[in-house]
């Protein structure tokens, strides 16, 4: 994510009622064809972020960049641009926006020239503190030229008393609390990193032996790359001429990945800390089937998050597993003027029930979470027009209470309906005969654990818990509404 001091809350009116990753990482060195590489892995990574895309390689003398809003696709499917992307080590970037912010300057990579050369940085996650550390930055004369946490590591690393720039970059990142994976490119280098709790994805793979860091295997597999490891918690991984080098810098607290990437975020064929993206989220939806059963004639995934839980619900539960609503994968953002009617048949821009399947029918329907409630609503009012007699809700996932500073695009805590209202209630809004959330140690059971440890718990699950690993200095202090003024006149 790309941090911006605005509103969590002004959303587009056909924006679809789910939580965001914000934003996806790719670096590669030593390859003749650096950006067209870094292009590709960028398509892989769309998922991650769908608001902007950037690009900056090096060529052994200059920096070159290109930057855009939309899609990838959008910005670099032109032989012209990858060939002015010259080089052979680059750096990309795939960003989704909190709202009110989307505009080119917040683009990544971020590029600056330092004392000691120049420097393009592009970042997953969540500065905690960049708000206090930006107000005291812009006290000691610093200009800022956007409204993204990402620039605040620019800044620290200009202010640097080290030499080197890794030792700048440790040094910048020593003083920031947060949820963060960055790659970051100089002259010479290519630097990976990861947050000491490792809440957020890195990997490390190999295109015919040139070095590449990315956020998540599927990146590798778009180009043929061999996958090497993960970056692991509070490391530093330098990539030069003489090899790859790894480094420890920070103390290392017990690690906290994030539960929800395993749920929603990464791609389902991805392997992620180990394990199949795909894999995992069958094993939920077993284990959500065998937690909440419930007399159906078959299991219906809302598209496509939903997929890969129903799939193992249906098997788990021995009933059949059928597309009953079809998604339309086609659909932009409309031209349409968002009155109250149009945004009320929103919905069915991108899904349709499947009517001959559904009519009469006792269904169950999976979904991966729910935020505020609306599309659920609209899903299950859409399934029963099509003639379900009865409509079951099975979520896989507990239910979200709180909101995510760590690099989601979550709402205000007043704006989930899980923090508003207990599951029957929930049920009540959303029409539904029935509702169900896997439980939280039935989520850690799929996982592969006993269940969830209290004292130490094995993974980020604040959203469902409000049990916050990593300290929300801005958040606590006021800091972050103090910078939401002053970004809105930005």
């Amino acid at each position: 994510m790309t941090q911006e001091f605005v509103s969590r809350d002004l959303k587009h009116p056909f924006d679809d009622d789910k939580l965001h990753e914000e934003c996806g990482v790719f670096g590669i060195y030593g390859h003749p064809e650096a950006a067209a590489l870094a292009a590709l892995g960028l398509h892989a990574l769309q998922h991650r972020g769908q608001e902007a895309a950037g690009i900056v390689s090096h060529d052994g003398r200059h920096f070159h960049s290109h930057k855009g809003m939309g899609k990838v696709g959008d910005n670099f499917s032109t032989e012209e641009v990858i060939k002015s992307l010259k080089g052979s080590a680059a750096v990309a970037h795939n960003r989704y926006a909190t709202t009110g912010g989307t505009v080119l300057r917040n683009v990544q990579p971020i590029f600056a020239d330092l004392a000691n050369g120049g420097l393009a940085v592009a970042h997953n996650g969540n500065l905690t503190n960049a708000a206090t550390l930006r107000h005291r930055l812009v006290l000691e004369g610093s200009i800022f030229q956007s409204t993204m946490d990402t620039e605040v590591i620019i800044h620290l690393i200009a202010n640097s008393k080290k030499i080197r720039i890794v030792d700048c970059l440790v040094d910048a990142m020593s003083k920031i609390t947060g949820a963060y994976s960055l790659v970051a490119l100089t002259s010479k280098k290519l630097i990976g990193m990861r947050d000491p709790y490792g809440v957020r994805p890195l990997v490390l793979g190999r295109f015919e032996n040139a070095p590449i860091l990315t956020s998540e295997s599927c990146a590798l597999d778009i180009i043929g790359a061999e996958f090497v490891r993960d970056v692991s918690p509070g490391e530093v991984v330098v990539i030069d001429e003489s090899g790859i080098t790894s480094h420890f810098p920070f103390s290392l607290p017990p690690k906290r990945f994030c539960i929800f990437e395993h749920i929603y975020f990464a791609r389902p064929d991805s392997v992620v800390e180990g394990r199949s993206v795909y894999e995992v989220r069958k094993a939920i939806g077993a284990e959500l089937a065998r937690e909440n059963g419930v007399e159906a004639d078959l299991v219906i995934p809302v598209p496509d998050s939903g997929t890969p839980a129903a799939i193992g619900y249906a098997q788990e539960a021995g009933l059949p597993f059928d597309l009953g609503i079809i998604r339309n994968h086609y659909v932009g953002r409309t031209f349409i003027e968002p009155t109250d009617q149009i945004r009320h048949l929103g919905v069915k821009l991108k899904h349709n029930a499947n009517r001959a399947l559904i009519n009469g029918k006792r269904v169950i329907l999976v979904d991966d979470s729910i935020v505020r409630g609306t599309t659920s609503t609209k899903i299950v009012q859409m399934v029963r027009d099509a003639g379900a007699s009865e409509v079951h809700m099975r979520i896989a996932s507990p239910p979200t209470t709180n909101s995510c500073f760590y690099g989601v695009d979550t709402p205000s805590r007043e704006k989930l309906l899980a923090a508003q209202y207990d599951v029957e209630a929930m049920r009540a809004f959303i029409g539904a005969d029935s509702l169900s959330f896997i439980s939280l140690d039935g989520l850690y059971r799929a996982m592969g654990e006993e269940g969830r440890n209290p004292k130490q718990p094995q993974y980020c699950d604040a959203c469902f818990t409000g049990d916050y690993p990593i300290e929300l200095v801005d958040h606590e202090t006021g800091a972050e509404q103090e910078l939401t003024l002053l970004a809105e006149g930005f």
